[in-house]
């Protein structure tokens, strides 16, 4: 019986390159070669073609959002506001390849019964994902509909065990300056304080609507849209769903998120969408969806009024903007 050793430089099928991805990989090189492009546009063009080869994610279709017409994964994912790489709405995408997803811990303490830091594998061990289809609204009047893969912020806050002292809870995203430029920066300039804070309410937190995406369009969430899971509070303006998130605290106080820190004339813990309550630099009545020409009426909640304004219902919102 003959016996095939297997050499040693001899790889295993599952490290192979697609071929497409390899033809695709070969083209830009000659384009490359061909056309004296720089090596960084290179990069920014293979980063683009990897996106597409994104691990695909089991989940469950809801009905959240089935109605709206989506925006295309190309808009997601080009204009972003991810102030850790850029204030640019385009560069994200092509700076967040310094982004290192994998080994990610999160940590969870404060008041809870335990604290504890999760692998992100781990988390993903204890939840079911989902789609849910989620309007999504900036405060600089932009707009767009996204089909986000993830779960309820609930089922986070049932692994996390808070006890009857926890009334907020704080997000934090990664401070590591080697991975974001603006980190780098910001030692020297101060413009923003870092790491990125975040915060809710414990009811807002509770919400059905809360929701922890961790993909996107079918797949994992690309890093320049807050890889490997950020959150999604749509019924907000979009500094609220803060991206990239390793550390979550549950509190007694209400914590100051970073832009109600660097101006809290401007911006305040709420943040709720609302089409009366105007920034002092611009109207919030209307919008532009990302690919439109025309704006439309902003709605109140952004259109969750139904789902989340009982929470709100005996507040000054002109006051807790």
């Amino acid at each position: 019986m003959n016996i095939f050793k297997k050499p040693s430089w001899q790889l295993s099928e599952n490290e192979v390159t697609p071929e497409a991805l390899f033809n695709k990989r070969r083209d830009f090189i000659k384009l490359g070669a061909g056309a004296l492009v720089s090596s960084s546009l290179i990069v920014e063009k293979l980063a683009a073609i990897e996106n597409e080869y994104r691990k695909p994610l089991a989940f469950t279709k809801t009905s959240y959002g089935t109605d709206l017409s989506l925006n295309s994964f190309e808009q997601a994912s080009t204009y972003n506001n991810f102030y850790e790489f850029s204030t640019s709405k385009e560069k994200p995408a092509k700076m967040a390849h310094t982004l290192v997803t994998n080994p990610w811990d999160i940590v969870i303490e404060g008041e809870v019964k335990e604290e504890q830091i999760l692998r992100f594998e781990e988390l993903l061990k204890k939840v079911e994902l989902e789609e849910r289809i989620y309007r999504f609204r900036c405060v600089e009047g932009w707009s767009m509909v996204v089909p986000w893969i993830g779960f309820p912020l609930k089922k986070l806050i049932d692994i996390a065990h808070p006890n009857s002292k926890a009334k907020y809870v704080e997000f934090k995203t990664r401070y590591e300056p080697e991975m974001f430029p603006d980190q780098r920066r910001g030692l020297m300039s101060g413009a923003i304080p870092y790491p990125y804070v975040e915060g809710l309410r414990m009811d807002e937190a509770m919400n059905e609507l809360a929701f922890v995406a961790v993909g996107m369009y079918g797949k994992e969430l690309p890093k320049q849209n807050g890889a490997p899971l950020r959150l999604i509070v749509p019924w907000k303006y979009g500094f609220k769903s803060i991206k990239s998130i390793d550390n979550i605290a549950f509190v007694e106080k209400e914590p100051k998120n970073t832009w109600q820190v660097v101006n809290p004339v401007e911006y305040g813990f709420y943040a709720n969408v609302n089409p009366n309550v105007d920034h002092p630099r611009w109207s919030q009545a209307k919008e532009r969806k990302l690919g439109s020409f025309l704006k439309t009426k902003t709605l109140m909640f952004n259109g969750y009024e139904q789902e989340v304004g009982y929470m709100y219902k005996n507040m000054d919102l002109r006051a807790y903007f």
